[in-house]
């Protein structure tokens, strides 16, 4: 009989910055543009790495993969907080909900992965030079980037379904501006020590594992470029193992800062807000004013653009010069 009285959940509210109403077109304006530097700057990533042949190596292979998983990873929660702050369309789906969930913690799963070959690669290249194209051949390339994904859907399929399987009785509105397992967990009716266990226990391996690989990668790596006694060599080095690092360090701080504390806070949506709008945003400035291969590439491009623009203008001109002056037969009849 007590059953038989509870309410099924079939949407969530997402109050995502309500509270902030005088603020909204501000916000949704800032957002729209922080999200298409994102996409635009990762997109120039992809496509330099894809159309310049000396960019086809191990390295770069890596951080197109980031890159186009920062696209997707920013996908799943801004569109629909755009269209809260635009429309006021707070409602989403009880399936769409948990959908946004496993995606979201899909991609971020995958990114630290990625992450983690992107220092292997780099510890290889300096502690192995002599062994590593062999090693780092395209064949262990594309399974390491099959890898990734098939650990990361696995495990964020875990730690959704206890969330999923939870009783959902009401209320339904996340002070939050897209599905998270911590605000959507605190909603439940039923006894979520378990599931909270589990989520904490996934977000620490996911987060802190990773972290303490990558940091023990390039303490190597560190280690080994100090020895270097040509200092253009070392300077190379450091410029793109730097590069990595604070990549490293802004995507698993903001995810420290979420992720890895016990109780939750109302704070919660403005640190996800500088997780997947922020910190995204920066990532290919980094890759691209830091890295002196990908410059030399933009510089390359981006002259051969003005010279071409140039050759074009010029072509025009001409024709125009003869057409109306050295070709008298395509003059106008009454001239």
């Amino acid at each position: 009989m007590e059953d038989s009285n509870k309410t099924s959940v079939t949407e969530f509210i997402l109050v995502a910055f309500s509270e902030f109403h005088q603020y909204q077109i501000l916000l949704f304006t800032l957002i729209l543009f922080t999200y298409i530097f994102c996409i635009a700057g990762n997109m120039t990533i992809i496509l330099l790495i894809m159309v310049e042949q000396s960019l086809h190596v191990p390295m770069y292979f890596f951080i197109s993969l980031f890159a186009a998983e920062e696209i997707m990873f920013v996908s799943v929660p801004i569109p629909k907080l755009l269209a809260i702050l635009m429309a006021g369309h707070k409602e989403i789906s009880f399936v769409g909900c948990f959908v946004q969930v496993y995606s979201f913690i899909t991609l971020g799963q995958v990114e630290s992965i990625c992450i983690i070959m992107m220092a292997y690669d780099r510890h290889l290249a300096i502690n192995k030079p002599l062994h590593y194209m062999v090693i780092m051949n395209r064949t262990l390339c594309i399974r390491l980037a099959i890898f990734q994904w098939f650990i990361g859907l696995f495990n964020s399929l875990t730690v959704t379904l206890f969330t999923v399987f939870l009783d959902f009785c009401g209320p339904n509105e996340i002070n939050h501006f897209f599905c998270d397992l911590g605000p959507l967990q605190s909603l439940a009716c039923s006894d979520t020590y378990i599931t909270n266990t589990m989520t904490t226990t996934a977000a620490a391996t996911g987060t802190t594992v990773p972290f303490m690989i990558i940091i023990g990668l390039y303490i190597k790596i560190i280690m080994t470029v100090s020895k270097i006694k040509s200092s253009s060599g070392k300077q190379k080095a450091f410029s793109t193992c730097s590069a990595h690092l604070i990549v490293t360090m802004l995507f698993f701080f903001t995810a420290f800062l979420i992720y890895l504390r016990p109780n939750g806070s109302q704070y919660d949506k403005f640190y996800s807000l500088l997780y997947t709008v922020v910190t995204p945003v920066f990532n290919p400035f980094i890759y691209a004013l830091r890295n002196r291969d990908v410059k030399k590439v933009l510089r390359n491009v981006f002259v051969k653009f003005l010279s071409q623009t140039g050759a074009n203008i010029g072509a025009i001109t001409r024709l125009k010069v003869l057409t109306h002056h050295e070709n008298p037969i395509l003059k106008p009849r009454w001239l």
